[in-house]
């Protein structure tokens, strides 16, 4: 096995190239979970000998991995203390335009993001901008890219809790044996940022104007509704023309299904008898065909109701949509227990705005489809489980602004600064700034581990790992000189040529698995160059982070996809641009502040 040799390749290599192809391909044509997916490649590195054990594993082990995970809980202590939600009160207030709201709207985003995590900053501002557009007249659309490109852009200026950037990080440190400086990326990133502000805010004609996918709830004809007739009904026998549902205020009838799944398309006749477990399906506007529940004693349910008091009265209407990668794609709701094992009931559903026409636990969901969805008055919407298929367009959690608020930034601010300033490590300056935000009660135990997102830290110890067997296997060795054969020994064009290549990655993979795979690649390059490896690695994050022309590499990206309404050619009109604007300054920056220097 250990001669076996294949176009330069051992046996080793062929399986990590096998493995890490595998990966791109699932990762791109199924709908498997992505932690899954990794998790899936580093049992198969470990079985086939590729990695030993200690290596396979070292991923969950990282610094990298740990400090995501610890600076979750410090999060959580500052949105749960409401932090963000008195930067949102205090800042945005009522600009005079549409450009100067641009400019009021991307700084903070900017300014938090790599303090808080991209993800955490856009989820609360999402909710914001669309009363925020309200106000100002306007439709979100017309704001929620820029608050994604913005997130994505301030991101890179800090390694403090964005994980691609502690990625590159670890790597680097791991390698050479040097920290990289939390600020290491901050000049370069704030003059990308800049750059790619000043160019959305110019083309701000480019943004799309989309009616926000909730509002076809509150437009007649926009959607269908599905209503059940229990079986202690008091109308039950007798007819539909007798009863006046063919023909109701807000709406008409345009399906009857009866309890043994026999069906009756619109027109349905007037004497056709109306039976328990009886599916009467509407296409209408909402707030009208809801009132038919009380005024016929029908519900909104998955399964058989025997008596009306089984559905309770005190649930609440909440709106989501489909996210990518749902596994909710391509399936009907109704042939399915998805409702039943969130508790939930799907009332209707809309796309684009527009009527589909047929029961909405019969439409095949689509990416970005909006449903309407009855819950729980308290029902949990951040779970991982209703994570990974919708994504809600509301939020009942209103965090208590008080003393705690300033406490949560003190002690970020402290962590911060024991870091800067060299007194410890960021690793050990993070768990003391978690451990005094639980004792403070800046957020509870349960806060703090349901703020941890277990399934990111598979990704990136998988990502980790894939990275060491490229780095292992000679790949990256490989790779690299084929690099420095097409761009010749120039180090500023192989930095630019695999910046580029990333650049291009980033739009189709997660962020984070793109930073991990490219970084042994880069290194390998600048040290067969004979070059400080610390310029090529700031130069990928800046490249990785660069993911404005699809909806589908950046997770900020897919928050806003939904909720704007938007369309996939939305974000190339916009983003071409911004990518170019961002990537040339802020590499052009990053050789100025880091000259390319040999060993």
């Amino acid at each position: 096995m250990e001669t076996f040799q294949f176009l330069g390749f051992g046996i080793d290599a062929w399986i990590t190239i096998v493995t890490v192809l595998g990966v791109f391909a699932i990762l791109m044509a199924t709908k498997l979970r992505t932690d899954l997916v990794f998790l899936g490649a580093i049992g198969l590195l470990f079985v086939t000998g590729v990695l030993d054990a200690k290596e396979a594993f070292s991923g969950f082990s990282s610094t990298t991995v740990v400090v995501v995970g610890v600076m979750s809980v410090v999060v959580a202590g500052l949105t749960h203390t409401g932090v963000l939600h008195w930067i949102i009160k205090h800042v945005l207030g009522r600009p005079k335009d549409y450009k100067r709201a641009l400019l009021r709207l991307m700084a903070p985003v900017a300014v938090l993001s790599p303090l808080l995590n991209t993800v955490t900053v856009v989820s609360v501002f999402v909710g914001v901008v669309k009363m925020w557009a309200k106000k100002l007249k306007m439709m979100p659309s017309r704001l929620l890219i820029p608050i994604a490109f913005a997130s994505n852009m301030g991101g890179v200026c800090l390694i403090l809790v964005i994980p691609q950037n502690l990625v590159v990080s670890g790597f680097y440190e791991s390698n050479t044996g040097h920290a990289m400086g939390l600020f290491a990326p901050a000049i370069p990133g704030l003059f990308g940022l800049m750059a790619g502000m000043l160019t959305t805010i110019a083309l701000r004609r480019l943004l799309p104007e989309r009616k926000a996918p909730e509002t076809a709830f509150e437009s007649a004809g926009a959607y269908t509704v599905e209503l059940l007739v229990p079986s202690d009904n008091p109308h039950i026998a007798r007819s539909v023309g007798e009863l006046g549902l063919n023909n109701v205020v807000g709406g008409s009838l345009i399906e009857l299904r009866h309890f043994d799944d026999y069906r009756i398309m619109s027109p349905v006749p007037e004497g056709e008898p109306l039976m328990g477990g009886d599916r009467l399906v509407y296409a209408g506007q909402i707030e009208d065909l809801l009132d038919l529940k009380k005024k016929y004693g029908l519900v909104s349910a998955d399964h058989h109701v025997f008596h009306y008091s089984e559905v309770s009265t005190a649930r609440q209407l909440r709106t989501a949509y489909i996210t990518f990668g749902s596994s909710l794609i391509n399936t009907k709701i109704g042939d399915g227990t998805f409702e039943r094992d969130n508790n939930l009931t799907l009332v209707a559903v809309a796309r684009k705005g527009k009527r589909i026409e047929q029961a909405p636990r019969d439409v095949v969901l689509q990416a970005g489809d909006t449903l309407l969805l009855e819950c729980p008055p308290h029902m949990k919407i951040d779970t991982t489980a209703l994570g990974q298929q919708l994504q809600f367009f509301d939020s009942t959690d209103v965090p208590n602004i008080g003393r705690h608020t300033l406490l949560s930034t003190a002690i970020v601010t402290v962590m911060v600064a024991l870091t800067v300033f060299g007194v410890m490590p960021l690793l050990q300056s993070a768990f003391i700034a978690a451990g005094v935000m639980l004792i403070c009660r800046c957020c509870s135990p349960k806060q703090a581990m349901e703020a941890i997102d277990w399934s990111l830290l598979a990704i990136i110890a998988g990502s980790i790992v894939l990275g060491l067997a490229i780095q292992k296997t000679g790949i990256a060795d490989w790779i690299s000189q084929g690099i420095l054969s097409i761009s010749g020994s120039n180090p500023l064009s192989v930095l630019i040529a695999i910046s580029l290549a990333a650049a291009i990655i980033t739009e189709f993979l997660s962020i984070t698995t793109v930073a991990a795979l490219i970084a042994p690649i880069m290194y390998s390059a600048a040290i067969q160059l004979g070059y400080e490896p610390l310029p090529f690695l700031i130069a990928l994050i800046m490249a990785a982070n660069s993911s404005f022309v699809t909806p589908v590499g950046s997770a900020v990206n897919m928050l806003v996809y939904g909720p704007g309404g938007y369309r996939f050619g939305d974000f190339i009109r916009i983003g071409l641009p911004v990518k170019l604007a961002f990537l040339i300054v802020s590499i052009l920056m990053v050789i100025i502040i880091y000259p390319l220097t040999p060993l």
